[in-house]
């Protein structure tokens, strides 16, 4: 695909919303896992505490409070809104999209778009991309862009490739149009061929839910899931990861004729800290440029980067002007990379709910 480049159009807002609930992952052995194996397995991965949602609580009521805090830190009129979208792959319900629930729980008007994106971890650049194009759009001022993932009621607490990783969160983000001429540019990409290194198979339409799907079963490993639960092939994602992600990043760069150097931080999705040190040596980053907050939320998909830039880049977002490299990467499988600049960007911080 070609790079979508845009001018004029910035992150002017961002908050985030975590559970209050925490897991810390070396509590866990004894049972799947031994005390040994939580150890290495935290030691490698780097994810020490997970958020987790009570079962009441869903991806668009950790968005809504994200968002609630964001109106309230920049004294936002609401009627300025003129379009919403929710990026989840845990949406409230099959029918009708989770975009328009919110928009009126928010308050927002009626004459708005409200949009669901489903998508995995690449899903915020998703997400901000079509954020700013709808933004470039003659009529449309401001949009808000809300991620939100309970990916704990989808992982089996008993499968050993995903239970320790993955934690819930949101992310709400404010794109509008500015004076600046601040430049962006996105590269979005999709390699469908490889949609099984992570699946949900039952539960959709192809596989609708049934006895079947719903029946968990005992793997080779000792991982016990259904077809209702996440699969994920970890040393598939790896490879795909090294292979594709750096490479994006090398193009975005080059498209937009800046150097590694030349940029404040590169936000990686946090999926675990493996690979992000991995493409760290692979582009010969800077550590101090990179990020990281897996250590205390876990992997929450597609909220991780609006959620490591809330969390560990606060401060620096609301202190000047920032060059940022965002980049996510996972099912689909699905890879983005974002070049955005930033000023003085209010930052609400994170809450907990």
């Amino acid at each position: 695909m070609s790079i979508m480049m845009f001018s004029g159009v910035s992150i002017t807002g961002i908050s985030a919303a975590v559970p209050i609930k925490v897991v810390d992952n070396l509590s866990l052995g004894g049972g799947l896992f031994s005390d040994q194996e939580i150890h290495n397995t935290v030691a490698t991965t780097g994810i020490r505490y997970r958020r987790v949602a009570d079962p009441g609580i869903c991806a668009s009521d950790l968005a809504v409070a994200a968002a609630e805090s964001l109106f309230e830190e920049m004294g936002l009129d609401r009627s300025s809104i003129d379009y919403i979208i929710f990026m989840s792959q845990t949406p409230d319900y099959r029918q009708p999209a989770t975009a328009a629930l919110i928009q009126n729980r928010l308050g927002l008007r009626k004459d708005i778009g409200a949009l669901d994106i489903n998508m995995a971890c690449s899903g915020y650049i998703y997400g901000l991309s079509t954020a700013y194009s709808f933004c470039n759009s003659k009529g449309i001022d401001r949009v808000l862009l809300l991620v939100g993932e309970t990916l704990s009621k989808i992982v089996s607490k008993d499968d050993r490739a995903t239970s320790l990783l993955f934690g819930d969160g949101a992310a709400a983000t404010l794109i509008e149009k500015t004076t600046r001429e601040s430049g962006s540019a996105f590269s979005l990409n999709t390699d469908g061929s490889r949609y099984d290194v992570l699946l949900i198979k039952g539960g959709g339409y192809r596989y609708p839910s049934s006895p079947s799907t719903l029946e968990k079963k005992l793997f080779s490993d000792g991982s016990v899931r259904s077809m209702e639960n996440l699969y994920m092939d970890g040393i598939e994602v790896f490879n795909f990861t090294m292979n594709e992600v750096p490479r994006d990043v090398r193009k975005l760069l080059a498209e937009c004729a800046l150097s590694v150097d030349s940029l404040d931080y590169l936000v990686f999705h946090q999926a675990n800290k493996i690979i992000t040190d991995f493409i760290v040596k692979k582009l010969k980053l800077q550590s101090s440029k990179v990020p990281y907050c897996l250590d205390r939320f876990g992997n929450t998909s597609a909220v991780s980067i609006p959620l490591t830039l809330v969390s560990e880049l606060k401060n620096e977002l609301q202190s000047g002007a920032l060059e940022l490299v965002l980049s996510g990467f996972g099912g689909g499988l699905s890879w983005a990379t974002a070049y955005v600049s930033t000023d003085n960007v209010c930052v609400a911080g994170v809450i907990e709910v």
